[in-house]
């Protein structure tokens, strides 16, 4: 079975504290599905092409629907609701190679 990867490139962040109060309930959220964070960066990002350098974020999964359960869970809906309208952000749920 192939990995999954979650992948978030922040666009733009408006309100750093919802930033914050998502990242709390994100983390536990993801990790209860095996989730682990490959990078959380908020600095040394070098941006190519259409790249920001802001925020990217990288969590690996050991099997896709463990990604798509991780997102859609009660626990990860909590975490969006704190984000609400705190930052634009392209999301991507990826098998791996």
């Amino acid at each position: 079975m192939k990995k999954a990867y979650w992948v978030v490139a922040y666009r733009s962040i408006a309100d750093e504290a919802a930033v914050k109060a998502y990242g709390e309930l994100a983390v536990p959220a993801l990790q209860s599905f095996g989730g682990r964070f490959l990078t959380r960066s908020k600095s040394q990002v070098e941006a190519h092409e259409a790249g920001l350098p802001l925020r990217t974020v990288v969590v690996e999964f050991d099997r896709y629907d463990s990604a798509l359960a991780a997102r859609n869970s009660e626990a990860y809906q909590k975490a969006l609701q704190a984000l609400d309208s705190g930052a634009d952000r392209d999301f991507r749920i990826v098998e791996g190679a």
